[in-house]
């Protein structure tokens, strides 16, 4: 970053003040009475029209809906966009499907979760699954709306349908998912279902033996997993295990915890998706386990079934340790006998199910699992005790409620006092994203099941958080990760836009976090140290609650926030954090490595600059979203297709000879959930009107077709940029439209920037870090060019000066080399009277944007490349030289690091060669008199500085 201040970073000139007024779309002020939602009509068919999200009128400025903006075909944007569309249309969202279906224990058709963050195998055992789901839901929306393909919309119906029907099994007793068994029908508890067979008390009766039977198909190796778990606790019980720490069966039973287990363990493990039968025989004196009709261990125990005593559980596929997993397979023929079966009798069963062998079926019990619907298991022993399919966290607390996992996590976080994200990681985070996912599905297809689902989640939680006292949502909220709860007030408030329900609005203010909110409304700096992406998206929400609220405390919180991230938290790029956390402000250098700069953070400071924006239209907004949308976000996306992973960024790496990596912990991260969003709305903030239709903000400049209903033109940009230095903007209609086009001048085009009309120069002077508004009553056919002439300079970091970043224009160039130490490079060697440093380096044949510096090539940061980079390199300017032309004189510095060119420069634009000579002139007589260099180099360096030529001139 340079070496500015906030006040010029922020400074706007020639904005026309807009003025609050009414919204044209429906909106509601914080006193109003309830809204009636617009809801699409009942049904999920293709022909259920779009839902529109009022603008609340408190917004000065709207957005216009992805679908009334067109991304053109070609471009860097087009060629990203598509990559990602692609993927979309193609990935099998049964998979991402699987999570929720095994939660309602429901067939998951085959389907394999995605792994990473999204399965039971994840990292923290998948305590985040179901977010993914979220975000592919709200990519699939941007893209229908983006683009009408029904292949999208038909997709996000899918989804929809999928997730009523967990939903449904949810907020009924678990049934039973019946499939092929040994014999005839067995139980599948699918892996995530939480789901187990209860058997009556009494199951063991009095007997002083015991045979205990089973036929089980494992679908997962985990050890621990119970066949069956009869007992008190976890110090009186007998169990069986699928698996013991050695992945091997094992019997064993006890009256004094696992210290004093008598047991025997198999040999080898059971095959997984094979049916295998597991016996046990107890008398007084021996175990043995049988595996397949075979006898694989035994073992003396002085503990028989009498020393048990009446036990008060006894449980198919449940432990009685909470930390073991839940066995995933199917059971079929589970049989109790009162007596120990002989060796002869075992092997029996292997022929036929017991009631047809010589065993005959298990006098205690017997259950065949010929069941294909309801929660209950006939017993065939004849005494009645019929069993009971359970889940181990009993039902929700609301019917609402719709997750991946249990409502467990959302229970213990209530009780939690510091974060452990491997018992609880983010639950209300991941509900969020779901919540949003089904919004956004809602209001691209008008599917009222969405919205029915939306609703449903929202009374959960409110049922949930309602009771709470205070203190202990505070504390919640500030527990890290496992109290992060991303931007889901502001998904809240969306969804109270569209019902108008007031429960809605009150759950939204139950995530205030006061003391961040009191601290940034306040202008207190409390960042330092803080979990960057845990707290931005808890400002967009706060932002969306003054919309709703009038609370003024929210939006001053939220802009004096913004203004401490950006520029003293913000590399080059956009980007921010380190580690996902963030530093003291302006710690910069001091900070590059190899976890710089995460991509959700990217994504929902985006989100922020654009939702304040709404309210006060401060280019710097604009300016921000233009240098993170160009650099961090473009160059998240690996340029090369994939059916299975978005290929997109977790951290952004910015130490010297850093490679990004595409595929980040198997492809299903939080990053990777944002970035499937960012690259499908690209469109989404290049054109805002005002609500009275007088004015059209131009924020960037993009290839697309603005479709403005209300005005009756279209406005179509086209153009190249960033690889062409401006836009060509054609207004089409049907009649005059009268309006303001107001025109971003970037904060960077410090020269050159010109606007014509049909040809002819628009008056005025385009002032930096502003808008430039050309008013005008515009016909069919009007043609607006916008010139943006770009030139090379350096960002220095606030915390190193002499640490560069190299931008042309609004785009970052990176140099492509595997050293893995700072390049030291010289820029002033050819810079042109104008400042603009291009000259000095080498513009390489049939590659836009791409030139070379002492045989090192640079490129923009957008291309997705798997090239090492130095987003960042050393400067270095030994010698004064001017306009190529060497004076032989070292190039003095100040004790501040700043060298006599660094001055020099620093004065730029020059009109023309004299004015820069005279400059060099009194700069060097400044130094020779303050001892800093001496009068011979002084000399010599104005000499040199009349001797040169100059790239350039200045207009």
């Amino acid at each position: 970053m340079p070496s500015l201040d906030r006040r010029r970073f922020l400074r706007g000139a020639t904005l026309v003040a807009a003025v609050p007024l009414v919204s044209f779309l429906p909106g509601t002020p914080a006193t109003a009475a309830p809204r009636t939602p617009p809801r699409a009509a009942p049904g999920s068919g293709a022909g259920a029209a779009r839902a529109a999200l009022p603008a609340p009128s408190a917004w000065t400025v709207r957005p216009f809906p992805l679908e009334d903006v067109t991304l053109g075909g070609n471009g860097v944007f087009a060629a990203k966009r598509d990559l990602m569309l692609d993927h979309g249309r193609g990935y099998d969202v049964d998979r991402l499907l699987q999570v929720f279906r095994a939660n309602a224990g429901l067939s998951t058709r085959g389907a394999v979760a995605p792994g990473g963050w999204e399965g039971l195998d994840g990292e923290a055992n998948g305590n985040l699954r179901g977010h993914y789901t979220g975000h592919f839901l709200t990519m699939l929306s941007q893209a229908y709306g983006s683009t009408g393909e029904t292949a999208h919309s038909d997709r996000i119906r899918y989804m929809v349908g999928a997730l009523t029907e967990v939903r449904e099994a949810l907020r009924r007793d678990p049934a039973v998912l019946s499939v092929p068994g040994r014999s005839g029908t067995a139980a599948e508890n699918v892996r995530g279902s939480h789901q187990y067979v209860d058997l009556p008390a009494g199951v063991l009766g009095d007997s002083s033996s015991l045979t205990l039977s089973a036929w089980v198909k494992p679908t997962h190796d985990a050890d621990w997993a119970r066949v069956l778990d009869f007992g008190d606790d976890t110090t009186r019980y007998l169990y069986l295990a699928a698996r013991n720490a050695n992945g091997h069966p094992r019997f064993a039973l006890t009256t004094s915890g696992p210290g004093g287990e008598q047991g025997v363990d198999g040999t080898a493990p059971l095959p997984l998706n094979r049916w295998s039968h597991l016996a046990v025989t107890l008398t007084g004196t021996t175990a043995t386990l049988y595996v397949n009709g075979a006898a694989v261990g035994r073992n003396a125990t002085t503990l028989g079934p009498a020393a048990l005593g009446s036990l008060a559980h006894h449980w198919l596929g449940r432990s009685h340790f909470p930390a073991d997993p839940v066995f995933a397979g199917a059971f079929d023929r589970v049989d109790i006998w009162s007596r120990a079966l002989t060796g002869a009798e075992i092997a029996g069963l292997q022929e036929a199910p017991a009631d047809r062998s010589a065993a005959a079926a298990g006098d205690l019990a017997s259950y065949r699992f010929d069941e294909t619907s309801g929660s209950t298991f006939a017993d065939s022993s004849g005494r009645g005790l019929h069993a009971t399919l359970r889940r181990t966290w009993d039902a929700p607390s609301h019917p609402g409620f719709l997750a991946a996992y249990p409502e467990t996590q959302f229970i213990t976080l209530e009780s939690m006092t510091a974060g452990n994200y491997t018992v609880v990681w983010a639950p209300y985070y991941t509900a969020h994203k779901i919540l949003r996912g089904l919004l956004d599905a809602y209001l691209a297809t008008g599917d009222a099941r969405a919205l029915d689902l939306a609703e449903g989640m929202c009374g959960w939680m409110y049922s949930r958080l309602s009771r709470l006292p205070a203190t202990t949502l505070q504390r919640m909220w500030g527990v890290f990760s496992s109290g992060e709860f991303g931007g889901i007030v502001e998904a809240i408030c969306d969804l109270y836009a569209v019902t108008g329900k007031r429960e809605h609005l009150a759950l939204a203010r139950l995530f205030d976090l006061d003391r961040l909110i009191d601290a940034c409304a306040a202008g207190e700096d409390v960042l330092d140290g803080m979990h960057a992406n845990q707290h931005i998206p808890v400002f967009t929400g706060l932002v969306r609650l003054y919309d709703e609220t009038g609370e003024q405390r929210y939006l001053t919180a939220a802009k004096n926030f913004w203004g401490m991230v950006v520029p003293a938290r913000m590399y080059g790029i956009g980007g921010t954090s380190t580690a996902e956390f963030w530093k003291a402000p302006g710690a910069v250098a001091a900070t590059l490595g190899d976890t710089n700069a995460e991509t959700c953070c990217a994504y929902n400071l985006l989100k922020l600059s654009r939702t304040l924006f709404f309210h006060e239209q401060d280019p710097a907004y604009m300016d921000y979203y233009e240098r993170t949308l160009f650099n961090q976000v473009l160059g998240s996306r690996q340029d090369r297709p994939d059916a299975e992973k978005p290929l997109v960024t977790y951290f952004v790496g910015l130490r010297p000879g850093h490679v990004r990596d595409y595929t980040p912990k198997a492809g299903t991260t939080c990053c990777e959930g944002t970035g499937m969003e960012s690259h499908t709305k690209y469109q989404d903030s290049v054109y805002f009107a005002r609500p009275d239709g007088t004015a059209l903000y131009v924020n960037l400049y993009s290839p697309t077709t603005l479709t403005w209903a209300e005005k009756g033109v279209t406005v179509t940009q086209t153009t190249d940029y960033p690889r062409e230095q401006g836009s060509t903007i054609t207004v089409r209609g049907r009649g005059p439209a009268a309006f303001d086009l107001l025109l971003r001048v970037p904060a960077w085009a410090r020269d050159g920037f010109r606007v014509t009309v049909n040809g002819r120069t628009v008056k005025g002077s385009p002032l930096p870090g502003s808008y430039f508004t050309v008013s005008r009553t515009w016909r069919d056919g009007d043609t607006v060019r916008v010139s943006v002439p770009f030139r090379l300079r350096v960002e220095k970091a606030l915390d190193d000066p002499a640490v560069q970043t190299l931008f042309y224009g609004p785009v970052n160039l990176v140099a492509r080399d595997a050293r893995t130490d700072y390049l030291r490079l010289g820029l002033y060697r050819n810079a042109a009277l104008s400042g603009d440093l291009l000259p000095s380096l080498t513009p390489v044949d049939g590659e836009p944007l791409h030139y070379t510096l002492d045989g090192v090539e640079f490129a923009p940061f957008f291309e997705g490349t798997e090239d090492p980079t130095h987003a960042y390199f050393r400067r270095a300017e030994p010698r004064v030289v001017f306009g190529a032309t060497e004076s032989g004189v070292a190039n003095p510095a100040r004790p501040d690091g700043t060298t006599l060119l660094d001055e020099i420069w620093a004065a730029a634009p020059f009109r023309n060669k004299q004015a820069l000579v005279r400059h060099v002139e009194s700069t060097v007589d400044t130094w020779v008199g303050a001892g800093l260099l001496g009068a011979a180099d002084g000399r010599k360096a104005v000499s040199t500085a009349k001797r040169a030529s100059y790239a350039g001139r200045w207009r």
